[in-house]
């Protein structure tokens, strides 16, 4: 199956692809990681996206496609995927459309997680990351033990006001391929993302038929 998860920044996509990939035996691809890697090993597009990003310039679609291309060809991705978080417009939707289509395959559903904007602020500035551990913290629902906590720290992107202003741009670029995907005639479910991670993966599982 692949299966593309829709939903503002902190909806909760990569907990719940993360959860569904035993579920469906299919790895889940989230381009932002993979575009870290690839700069981290040193692949050609990983260096074609070190040059543009050291550049200060936005990763263009072709390289990002790429990225998905050869993540689509390894073995573990062959019965599916489940796509977090991309493709984030309508113009990457169609490329993504034609990539399936040369591997005799397409989007099979999508989901679509509706969380309402102060919840996800409320997720989002209240992150707090170890940064010798990697480690996701939560001030309120998962904090940090005592003897850590001092040296956590907030990601630039995770303040109030820049949550509000990706959550416009979301709006503005992402949301619109719920109807778009609609109109194509894959199922669309739409899921209340704000209850406990469990109730939404449960839903989430029901609605797939797994």
């Amino acid at each position: 199956m692949d299966l593309i998860l829709l939903g503002a920044p902190g909806a909760g996509k990569g907990t719940q692809g993360a959860l569904l990939t035993e579920t469906l035996g299919a790895p889940k691809i989230a381009t932002g990681d993979m575009l870290r890697d690839a700069v981290r090993q040193g692949t050609p597009l990983g260096l074609q996206a070190k040059a543009v990003m050291d550049a200060g310039q936005l990763v263009s679609d072709d390289i990002v496609l790429g990225l998905v291309r050869e993540r689509l060809s390894r073995p573990d991705a062959a019965a599916g995927a489940i796509f977090d978080g991309y493709p984030r417009n309508v113009a990457q939707a169609a490329s993504l459309d034609l990539l399936l289509a040369e591997l005799g395959r397409g989007i099979d559903a999508v989901v679509y997680l509706d969380v309402h904007d102060d919840a996800i602020v409320e997720r989002m500035s209240g992150r707090r990351t170890d940064p010798e551990t990697g480690t996701v913290y939560h001030v309120v629902h998962n904090p940090a033990p005592a003897e850590i906590a001092g040296r956590c720290v907030q990601r630039a992107d995770d303040a109030e006001a820049t949550v509000r202003e990706r959550l416009e741009v979301y709006r503005r670029s992402t949301a619109p391929l719920v109807e778009h995907y609609r109109q194509a005639g894959v199922p669309v479910h739409t899921l209340d993302g704000g209850r406990p991670i469990g109730e939404v993966q449960a839903d989430l599982r029901a609605a797939l038929g797994r």
